[in-house]
């Protein structure tokens, strides 16, 4: 008998020390994602809100397939015009496994084009209130990709912004009027990126100004050409923002580090006009930190 409890309780230690060990390692594999939203404004001066609702997101290790982030919580709604000029709101923090990830993937809340359009979910608010539903292309519920990488450390914790366009991601589809929601998200690691901060010079009164920001040799002329149909104008630019008409000022932000052209276009009664502006010279964005710029026109 005395033989059988000793037996037990080494059995006992050494299964309770098994279970304490296998705890150790996933806690040491462990790491988390604090992941922010953030927008670049539209264009259009008679758009009020952008509302999406996000009822989910999915990871990608490298080399590995999509699995859903735990404990995402309940569905959330957010007009994303009130995340610009830096605004950002948190997503949530979220425990996955240390290691590299090459995306992330947004399942949304909306109808599809052709379907129903009682969705209250997502769609677009004008300044005069009305409201349209915001539809997305036929076979895009598996969700949406942000495009960008990350590392998660281990014990400890990445924090990562993702960028939604709206300027590029909200199209009206030709003559039938309805708008779709292609979103173009880019992910951003908060200490690997900077800012541009300007002022701009003799603008002229009654029209809009807006500075898109490229990367090193990506800008054409053929960005400003008439986009087709379902496209945006200037299609590659990282980023934009629209001048504030009263300080002349603009700020770009969540800017991955590297080398950035600036333009500089003009719109009347929402409609575009020309290019006033592109930049001889490259501005060097460091990580957190903010490179100031004077423009005259």
């Amino acid at each position: 008998m005395i033989k059988g409890r000793i037996l037990s309780a080494l059995t006992a230690a050494l299964i309770s020390s098994s279970i304490l060990f296998s705890c150790s390692d996933d806690n040491e594999s462990q790491g988390t994602l604090s992941l922010s939203l953030t927008d670049a404004p539209t264009d259009a001066e008679d758009i009020a809100g952008v509302y999406v609702t996000i009822t989910g997101v999915e990871y990608r290790a490298e080399g590995e397939s999509w699995q859903p982030l735990e404990n995402f919580g309940e569905p959330y709604k957010v007009n994303l015009l009130d995340l610009t000029n830096g605004e950002t709101a948190l997503l949530g923090d979220f425990s996955v496994e240390a290691g590299n990830y090459d995306g992330l993937r947004f399942i949304l809340d909306a109808a599809e084009n052709g379907g129903s359009v009682n969705n209250p979910a997502t769609y677009l608010e004008f300044t005069d209130g009305r409201q349209v539903p915001l539809f997305v292309p036929s076979g895009t519920q598996s969700g949406y990709k942000a495009k960008g990488t990350f590392s998660v450390p281990v014990n400890g914790t990445v924090f990562i912004t993702a960028d939604f366009d709206v300027r590029k991601s909200v199209v009206e589809a030709g003559a039938s009027g309805k708008y779709l929601l292609k979103p173009t998200i880019r992910l951003v690691v908060n200490e690997q990126a900077g800012t541009i901060s300007g002022t701009v010079g003799e603008l002229e009164e009654g029209k809009r100004y807006v500075v898109y920001a490229y990367e090193k040799d990506a800008y054409t002329e053929a960005e400003a050409a008439e986009p087709a149909e379902g496209e945006a104008r200037f299609p590659t630019a990282v980023s934009s923002t629209v001048i504030a008409s009263d300080t002349k000022s603009f700020e770009l932000h969540f800017l991955a580090a590297g080398e950035y052209q600036l333009v500089i276009a003009a719109y009347a009664n929402d409609l575009f006009e020309e290019v006033v502006y592109v930049s001889e010279e490259l501005l060097l964005v460091e990580s957190e930190k903010v490179v100031t710029v004077d423009i005259t026109l």
